[in-house]
């Protein structure tokens, strides 16, 4: 039987199957790939297997699973979340808030250095914030630091963030490897091909398209890791990994398909089921016809079944959900104008939409990027047909699938998103009229631009539930997507691997607390 990390068991506040993520499933450029032999890890090595090649190496920029998966044990962040989700020191060791909530003080470690040798310090801290800031940079996650007004950097070990107000979520929003802390001598294209970080590992080789290997970091702030090396081996079919798991010649892998997960046990490799932050949606962009209708929004929102959809593309291996899926600020998936499926109400909607007759519709949907993409399309299409909506469905390659989704040239998509703890790191950049993927998202509001203000500023818990609770009702109302459901990652380990703590979030940190027995 799966071995389910349970909320209990982590301690995160998650329900029965509360979901957890990473970032969009983009996906890499390469259709490549390693067979799925190759060799093995050397001694006290890991060898994961990756169905994707990372599409960047560049952390202020990844938006896809594999990428960020890497990029996570090359870089660090100035703080970090354990295995229960709670805020942590990283290169920030402690920190103050002043009184009115606008200053944020830091006290970063002593001693650090990037992989190239170079002493960590503030004049980097206050040159990857000021980056990331900045529009031209193009950082995905700088809505995070959409409060921050000044950083400085008065001596070398303190940074000192001023803000507009409040940042209730800002902590956790300085955990994620989108806000990594990069040397201030290094640029994007320095870092393409050789990153320099301060993480657990190393950089040491890459074959485009077979396999990423890193080496383990002696310096590393928090103790070299038992590992002495890391391999992401690229092998595009799920079940192919589980015949490396078998042979050997892979010891680690993450799965999204329960059949997979399932079949990988059968042949005595150990699976450790956690449920995710991370949701799947159908998206709009409200900017472009016909979902600038809200009408047309709605019909499709009450033409799916999601719990269908579930059932049929993972099994029932899940839950439905609601647009937030952060475990203090859950929202009810029955918060919404069609709860259950309601053909006839679809058809009401999309009659007062002008289209009485029947519309038909794009959607795009990655391949290969994650298990369930295509079975979810496909129902979706099905069940939108019984309503009088066509959908046409675009199966792309998943780089391709990334550029169109993050261009938001698209009229929906079928997309895994990844959540985030607190909410307002986690849809702040999306449903913000000045979020910086708001253009992706496809819609926005005054009322929410208030709201979302609103809860940064709320500190305390109940106050912003309820403020994230009127965040959610205003996306549902207005169909801004069709929040589909939440699922599980299926962790495989051959039987000499011990010690990795799965998380909530997708997170491989505990990668640098791994051991490998026997080698």
């Amino acid at each position: 039987m799966l071995r389910n990390v349970t909320a209990s068991r982590r301690g995160v506040r998650l329900g029965a199957f509360a979901v957890a993520g990473a970032v969009l499933l983009s996906a890499c450029s390469g259709s490549g790939g390693a067979p799925a032999g190759g060799e093995a890890a050397g001694p006290g090595g890991l060898v994961v297997g990756a169905t994707s090649d990372p599409d960047t190496l560049f952390p202020w920029k990844a938006t896809q699973f594999q990428a960020v998966n890497v990029l996570e044990q090359l870089y660090g962040t100035l703080t970090e979340l354990d295995e229960n989700l709670e805020v942590v020191p990283g290169l920030a060791e402690s920190w103050q808030v002043s009184e009115d909530g606008t200053t944020l003080t830091l006290a970063l470690r002593q001693g650090v250095t990037f992989a190239d040798g170079s002493a960590f310090d503030s004049a980097d801290v206050k040159s990857s914030l000021d980056r990331i800031r900045d529009e031209a940079t193009g950082a995905v996650a700088a809505a995070s630091l959409a409060s921050v007004t000044a950083v400085e950097a008065p001596d070398p070990a303190t940074v000192v963030l001023t803000l507009s107000g409040p940042d209730a979520g800002i902590l956790a929003a300085l955990a994620t490897v989108n806000l990594a802390m990069l040397s201030s001598e290094d640029s994007e294209q320095t870092l393409a091909d050789t990153p320099n970080g301060t993480g657990a590992f190393t950089f040491a080789e890459r074959s485009p398209n077979e396999s990423i290997r890193l080496t383990a970091n002696p310096s590393f702030w928090g103790g070299a890791p038992a590992l002495s090396s890391l391999e992401f081996r690229v092998i595009p079919d799920e079940t192919s990994i589980v015949s490396a798991l078998q042979s050997g010649n892979v010891q680690f892998a993450v799965f999204d398909d329960p059949l997979v997960a399932q079949s990988a046990e059968a042949t005595g490799v150990q699976v450790a089921k956690t449920p995710q932050l991370s949701y799947h949606a159908l998206q709009f962009n409200a900017r472009k016809a016909p979902f600038d209708d809200v009408n047309v929004r709605l019909a499709v929102q009450c033409a799916v079944d999601r719990q269908q959809v579930l059932d049929t593309a993972a099994l029932g291996e899940g839950e439905v959900t609601g647009p937030i899926t952060s475990p203090a600020y859950r929202s009810d998936p029955a918060a919404r104008p069609c709860p259950q499926r309601d053909v006839a109400k679809a058809k009401q909607y999309l009659a007062q939409s002008g289209h009485a007759g029947g519309l038909t519709i794009s959607t795009i949907v990655s391949q290969g990027e994650y298990a369930t993409s295509v079975n979810e399309a496909t129902n979706i299409q099905a069940q939108l047909a019984e309503a009088g909506i066509t959908v046409n469905l675009e199966v792309l390659e998943s780089g391709a699938f990334v550029d169109r989704w993050v261009a938001a040239d698209f009229q929906s998509a079928v997309a895994l998103n990844g959540g985030r703890p607190d909410p307002d790191g986690m849809y702040g950049r999306y449903f913000t009229s000045t979020g910086n993927l708001n253009d992706v998202a496809g819609y926005s509001s005054p009322t929410l631009d208030a709201l979302f203000a609103q809860g940064k500023a709320t500190s305390d818990p109940a106050a912003r539930k309820a403020v994230y609770e009127q965040v959610s009702a205003e996306l549902e109302n207005n169909a801004a997507w069709v929040w589909l459901f939440t699922s599980f990652t299926y962790t495989a380990t051959t039987p000499e691997v011990s010690g990795f703590t799965p998380m909530a979030n997708g997170s491989l940190k505990f990668l640098r607390e791994t051991t490998v027995s026997g080698s």
